[in-house]
């Protein structure tokens, strides 16, 4: 679980009225991120545009990971062809 600092954590109502300068502290830097809170619940967090790309960098090439797992996964699998299969399932490809 993620931890906040008091000062990341912002209400939705603070940060309606001072939208500006919340902006303006992360375009600058001297806060990483925003916590939203609604009803002392956090709802959102708001990023960086360069800490956001960063994460949605990470986030595809964890994908692009898991797909070559699976596709190495698959390579040793045993396969058949479309043939066999709707042999298999009394399908006449012909008949299609």
């Amino acid at each position: 679980m993620v931890t906040y600092s008091r000062d990341e954590i912002i209400s939705a109502s603070d940060m309606a009225r001072g939208f500006s300068a919340a902006l303006r502290n992360l375009a600058e830097h001297s806060k990483e991120r925003l916590a939203i809170s609604r009803n002392n619940k956090l709802e959102a967090v708001v990023l960086p545009i360069e800490t956001y790309e960063r994460l949605q960098e990470a986030y595809d090439l964890l994908e692009h990971l898991e797909i070559a797992r699976l596709i190495d996964e698959r390579k040793e699998s045993k396969t058949i062809s479309l043939e066999e299969a709707a042999r298999g399932h009394g399908i006449d490809l012909d008949a299609l």
